[in-house]
Formats: C-alpha cells, structure tokens, sequence
C-alpha cells in the first residue's frame, strides 16, 4: 500500500509544482470529497430513501436545496480559493513540503491528532462568540438557515465566518509546517466530519454510536433546531468543549428523556 501511495505522489510531483498541489491540487481534492459525499444527501431528501434514519420529519424545498449549492460554489471560488492561494506563502514559510520521502504514519498520525484537538478548542469559543446577539444576526445567521440541515449545509455560511471559523482548521497546519499530504488527508477528514454532522441522518454504523466524545449528525442537528440563544452544542468534532462549560445540558436531558 505504501508503494502505491508512494508511486502515485512521484506522478503528482513530477508533474506539478508545489503552488499548483498546494492551492489548485487542495482546491479541486476538497471540492471533489465535499461534493461527492454532500449530494447523495440532497438525492435521499427529495427521493425520501433511508427516511427512518432521518433525525427530522421536515424536508428541505429543492429550491432551498438548489440556493445553497449555488453560494456554496460562489464561496468557495470567491472565499476559499483565494485563501489557499494567499496563505502559500505561509505555508511554505513555516515548512510545508510536497516531496519525498513521504512522512511516517507516526507523524501524520500525531500531527492530524494535535490538529483536531487545536480545532476543536478554538472552533468552540468562535462558534460560541458567533452565537452572541450582534454576530448572530449579522454573521452566523446565515449557516442558520437551514433548521433541517443536509450535508453540504455543513459549509454553507456569511464569507465572515468562512474566514473567521476556517481559522481553527488552518492554523495548526499553518504553525507546524506539515507534509502535503497530511494536509491533504486532514482536510479530508475534516470534510468527512462536517458534511456527517450537518447530514441530518443518524444511522445504525453513525461513528457518534462507537467512538466516545464524537459528536455526528443527532448531536448538531440539535444545534439547529433550536433558537440562538439556547441551542448549546457548539463544539466541532469532540464534544469534551460542550460537556467541560456545560453547554450541552439541554442536549442531555432530552437524550436522557429519550431514554437514550
């Protein structure tokens, strides 16, 4: 497997340069996953496939469905590809290399591990500060749109806060200087979380019914559902943020009513 893996990354690195992996490369990996894993949840909406699975009976119109694709598509060119191509220069700084050898898993491993506990502290308290009266309205009540959340919701907010929470997933690359390809895999996996939380789905195999302190699709959708200023569950991946400041009692209780 690591030969392969190996063979594929001389391809990409003989073939392109380091500005085009890391900006366009990043770009077209992070449009692809988003999208691939995002409209088959449009599809299960309007079709009403796996319906016993789906945390709310309320349905998204296929006109609100078709508004979100069309901003999405205009933040991410007008947003987040500008932002790849700016922050390069960084990256680069701080050490971010393409070539080989490729990193250990060890340190992929460990780096991607220290980012997800970087994000998940610092997306809390800006998503908690998003929550207050002025940025709500102003910022935040764009994401808030959607009360019946499907995947490509998940990216789908005020370019203030794409660039204000976005922080939280670049900056423990930005400071480490990592390999390419561990960022590539942590952008991945950051898609694969966000897209599954803001699904609308809790399923049978939902990673949130096996892995401890993971949050998922029933723990955010619940964020959603209720008003600005009582929702709670702000946290990103983990949920340890929400159960330290207590900010997922309401969440609790009802599970807890639930007999959950």
């Amino acid at each position: 497997m690591a030969s392969i893996i190996e063979f594929a990354w001389t391809y990409l690195i003989t073939h392109f340069n380091d500005f085009q992996l890391a900006c366009l490369g990043s770009f077209f990996l992070h449009e692809s996953v988003f999208f691939l894993l995002g409209v088959p949840f449009i599809i299960f909406e309007r079709v009403g496939w796996l319906s016993k699975y789906k945390i709310q009976t309320k349905n998204n119109t296929p006109a609100a469905q078709g508004k979100c694709v069309t901003r999405l598509l205009l933040y991410h060119f007008c947003v987040n590809l500008p932002v790849m191509i700016l922050s390069y220069p960084v990256f680069k700084y701080m050490g971010m290399r393409s070539s080989l050898p490729l990193p250990s898993w060890k340190v992929v491993s460990t780096q991607i591990l220290f980012y997800f506990i970087l994000e998940d502290f610092i997306f809390y308290w800006g998503h908690r500060v998003l929550h207050t009266k002025w940025l709500y309205k102003h910022v935040h009540s764009v994401h808030h749109e959607y009360a019946t959340p499907f995947g490509l919701t998940s990216e789908y907010a005020h370019p203030a806060e794409i660039l204000f929470l976005g922080f939280a997933t670049i900056v423990g690359p930005a400071i480490t200087g990592p390999h390419l390809i561990t960022l590539w895999l942590w952008m991945v996996l950051r898609v694969l979380e966000t897209v599954e939380a803001h699904c609308g789905y809790h399923f049978p195999l939902s990673l949130s019914n096996f892995l401890p302190l993971y949050g998922g699709a029933d723990f955010h959708d619940y964020h959603h559902r209720l008003l600005y200023t009582k929702s709670g569950n702000y946290s990103s991946t983990f949920v340890y943020m929400d159960w330290i400041f207590g900010t997922d009692k309401g969440y609790r209780r009802l599970k807890a009513l639930q007999g959950n």
